[in-house]
C-alpha cells in the first residue's frame, strides 16, 4: 500500500537550529529505497548533509529495508547523493566551510511528477539560551491564544 502524500519530516530542525536557506534537491535512489520511503518507512531526524568532491550527500538518513526485496535489498544507512544544479552546490560549499554551519535535511515529499525530493536548509546551530527562549515565546504564544478565546 503506497502513501500519495508523503509526510516525513525533521521537526527537530527548527528547534535545532537557525534555518539560513532552503533548497529543494533530489536524491539518488535504488528501486527497494523507493518503495520503502513510498510506503513511509523513512527517517530524515539523525541525518545531515556533507559537501565532498564537488557532490553534496545525505548521510545517516535510515530508509528501512523493503520487505519483498530479497537480495536486492539496500542498506539502511547508506549515503545517497543529493542533485542540486552547480550554483547551488557551490553557495551550499561556501556555506559550509564556515565552522558551525551544517546541511540539515526539512522534509521529504514527493513532487508533482512523482520523484521523490528533499528539502534542505543551510543551517546554524542555536545555543541553549536561544532555544530557551523560542520555547518562552511558544508559551507565551499559546497563553495568549488561550486568552483570546475566552
Amino acid at each position: 500500500m503506497a502513501i500519495k502524500e508523503l509526510n516525513i519530516r525533521n521537526k527537530r530542525a527548527r528547534f535545532e537550529f537557525h534555518l539560513e536557506e532552503v533548497f529543494e534537491a533530489g536524491i539518488v535512489l535504488t528501486g527497494t529505497e523507493i518503495k520503502s520511503i513510498r510506503n513511509g518507512k523513512a527517517s530524515i531526524l539523525e541525518a545531515y548533509g556533507l559537501y565532498e568532491k564537488g557532490e553534496l550527500w545525505l548521510r545517516n538518513m535510515h530508509i528501512t529495508e523493503y520487505e519483498n526485496g530479497s537480495f536486492y535489498n539496500h542498506k539502511p544507512r547508506a549515503d545517497r547523493k543529493l542533485l542540486l544544479n552547480r550554483k547551488e552546490i557551490l553557495r551550499i560549499e561556501k556555506f559550509l566551510k564556515i565552522k558551525g554551519h551544517t546541511l540539515v535535511p526539512l522534509k521529504l515529499f514527493l513532487s508533482e511528477k512523482g520523484w521523490v525530493k528533499i528539502q534542505i536548509a543551510c543551517a546554524i546551530g542555536k545555543k541553549l539560551h536561544d532555544k530557551r527562549q523560542d520555547l518562552k515565546e511558544k508559551d507565551d504564544k499559546r497563553e495568549m491564544d488561550r486568552m483570546l478565546k475566552r
